[in-house]
């Protein structure tokens, strides 16, 4: 087995562009392609699988990447009011306590 590095590679969206387009202009196969530019054939496959889904060809219920960015976005707000509500929750049990004394 060949050693891996424990961090990924981050590749630009202007690198994984011109890869789907040359995958799609070729006629070779994703695996020929992703040998040829260096990067692994799963993840080659996945970027054509989503620039797919991007131009309106995906499965029913496959999300763009747009609509995925959406959802990060939404999460990351939501975890954060969460984390706000808990510490006003907490806020306002101590001044409830103090206001006791």
């Amino acid at each position: 087995m060949g050693s891996k590095s424990n961090r990924s590679r981050r590749y630009t969206e202007e690198f994984k562009r011109d890869a789907v387009a040359l995958v799609r202009s070729s006629g070779r196969t994703v695996t020929e392609v992703a040998r040829e530019i260096g990067v692994s054939a799963e993840g080659l496959r996945n970027w054509v699988k989503q620039d797919t889904t991007d131009r309106g060809q995906g499965s029913p219920g496959e999300l763009t990447s747009a609509e995925r960015e959406e959802l990060r976005r939404l999460r990351r707000q939501n975890r954060e009011q969460a984390e706000t509500i808990e510490v006003l929750r907490k806020a306002a049990v101590f001044f409830a306590k103090e206001s006791d004394r």
